[in-house]
């Protein structure tokens, strides 16, 4: 491994990364597909985090004027004799990212729109004392620049026509037209939406969009990314020339984000080929087109953290980065059809849904049906296949994603099943009495109206943790309980001992799995008999408690049995 390449964490800017020689996986070949596949206006929309503002930034150090280009040595463009002799460092280049365009309300945000364009327009300052500009062409490019009390001070009028003004002055200066790059275009629209002024910012970005890409005859042609693709009425109204390459399209399908034999050869080149495997199962899954896609930032990030940490298993890296606000609003619209389908994910079984790519924001949330498109659009979701009918099947991508899921139900059963403080205070006093029926029909219940987060194809060790998991919870909640879990006791680990107020009481649960109905109460006797052969109850005995409850829990699926056995030898 050559151990002058470093990571590139975080790092988005193509020209750092070649002039300081971070490791760089080659994407030039994106260029020539642009080239050769023209279109006017091309938006390509992928799940964040997958490499599209390093993209954006390479186009620009590719086709700008003035460009290094030695940037593109050894690079896949580079063979291009011909396109590299025609394109490279010819065009003016108009780029914006609008990843920090936000505010609680319109002024604020259009504040931000204006100082990122005018910031954009300041690197032409030449614009000012160019003798190939008249007076009132320069003074129209003053008026993009304009400072009042220390801020930009565009008018929104000026601001809606700024990006054909920057690209016709800079048309009458270069003779050659303007390239222009944007980035994130959706986010203003995401944040406008969560804070109440979506109206405003779509008339906004729908009048800058418009003079810039639609009636501007000193267009060269443009690129925009982002997330989500939004209704062409809503934004990009009249646009007869835009070409809109989705998750869904073959074209340009392994230009974002990493392929499997470029994660190979990133892992060989840090010593790294025996984790293959585990970065699969974490950070692959992800379909683009007719391509396998690895989540990019996931993939960097846990191999600069193996370089460190050599023992370190994969964790979430991607999810870090966002609420997950889109999951959690699945989880919470989900009815009991949903939840059961939402469980058949998680165990890994394909959904087939009919999806829609072109929504506008006030749409996402009014219906499932739109938030299943959306978890696909954005990357919670991807596909496995279309059936002849046109549905897609849609999977949960990794292990990374799967965890957000678990992650998201189990903040939805916190705030709707201990919610009711009712039930559950019928449901504790029942534990202390050792009333099974109760506890049999509080459990199935709660049980029937959550959703499962177990793999159905896993081991019963691990669907006993998911039910512990469960149980626990709704124990725990009692303020006048210590529950403790997996406790060193006799000659084993109990699964749960609770100690109550009462100092003389206490209890001992032991859970089985049935991997049958008709094994639950067979299930039951085992987790009793457990709990009698190992002496779980020293462990309350030690402690002076002597009035003891044993309880053996079998589970299968959503249904549960229950049988209790006082420490005396009584038995219901």
């Amino acid at each position: 491994m050559d151990t002058t390449l470093k990571l590139p964490v975080g790092i988005e800017d193509f020209q750092e990364i070649r002039r300081l020689g971070f490791y760089y996986i080659d994407k030039t070949k994106l260029i020539e597909q642009l080239l050769e596949q023209w279109g006017k206006v091309n938006l390509f929309t992928r799940p964040r985090r997958f490499g599209k503002t390093l993209n954006m930034s390479m186009l620009r150090c590719f086709f700008e004027i003035g460009t290094d280009k030695t940037l593109f040595d050894n690079l896949y463009i580079s063979k291009r004799k011909d396109f590299c002799e025609e394109y490279m460092g010819k065009f003016p280049i108009v780029f914006l990212t609008m990843k920090g365009v936000e505010g609680n309300t319109f002024e604020k945000a259009k504040a931000k729109l204006s100082k990122l364009v005018a910031l954009e327009a300041e690197r032409f300052c030449f614009l000012k004392n160019s003798d190939r500009l008249t007076d009132n062409e320069k003074e129209r490019y003053k008026a993009l620049i304009r400072i009042k009390d220390g801020k930009y001070s565009m008018d929104e009028e000026t601001l809606e026509s700024a990006l054909q003004t920057l690209s016709e002055l800079l048309f009458r200066h270069y003779g050659q037209k303007t390239i222009i790059l944007i980035d994130e275009y959706d986010v203003p629209l995401d944040k406008a939406y969560q804070n109440g002024y979506y109206r405003e910012m779509v008339s906004l970005i729908r009048a800058l969009f418009g003079d810039a890409l639609k009636t501007n005859n000193f267009l060269q042609f443009s690129v925009l990314t982002g997330c989500l693709r939004v209704s062409k009425e809503s934004i990009f109204t009249g646009l007869n020339n835009f070409k809109v390459l989705s998750i869904t399209d073959a074209r340009f399908d392994e230009q974002f984000g990493f392929t499997e034999n470029e994660v190979e050869n990133l892992l060989k080149a840090y010593g790294m080929a025996s984790h293959l495997e585990e970065t699969k199962e974490w950070y692959d899954g992800y379909r683009f087109g007719d391509a396998d896609i690895f989540c990019p930032w996931d993939v960097i990030n846990h191999v600069d953290r193996l370089c460190k940490e050599p023992d370190a298993k994969p964790q979430s890296y991607w999810l870090n980065t966002s609420s997950n606000e889109l999951v959690k609003c699945f989880i919470d619209k989900a009815n009991k059809t949903t939840r059961d389908e939402i469980e058949r994910l998680i165990a890994g079984e394909p959904m087939e849904k009919f999806i829609r790519l072109e929504l506008t924001y006030d749409e996402i949330d009014t219906s499932i049906d739109n938030l299943w498109s959306v978890l696909f659009t954005t990357g919670y979701l991807t596909q496995a296949g279309v059936t002849e009918t046109g549905a897609y099947k849609l999977m949960i991508p990794n292990r990374e994603v799967r965890e957000v899921y678990k992650l998201q139900i189990q903040e939805w059963f916190r705030e709707n099943i201990l919610r009711n403080t009712e039930n559950l205070t019928a449901f504790w006093k029942a534990v202390e009495e050792g009333n099974t029926e109760c506890i049999e029909n509080y459990l199935n219940r709660t049980l029937s109206n959550t959703i499962s987060v177990f793999d159905t194809k896993a081991p019963d060790a691990e669907k006993e943790n998911s039910y512990h998991t469960f149980l626990a919870g709704l124990l725990a909640g009692n303020s006048n309980w210590l529950v403790r879990s997996n406790v060193e006791a006799g000659e084993g680990f109990a699964d749960i001992i609770i100690e109550p107020e009462d100092p003389d009481a206490g209890i001992i649960f032991e859970l089985k799995h049935a991997r049958v109905a008709s094994g639950l109460n067979k299930s039951c006797e085992n987790a009793i008999t457990q709990i009698r052969n190992r002496r779980y109850e020293e462990y309350l005995k030690n402690d002076g408690r002597n009035k003891i409850v044993l309880y053996g829990i079998a589970f299968y699926k959503k249904r549960c049995k229950v049988v209790v056995e006082r420490i005396n030898g009584e038995r219901d």
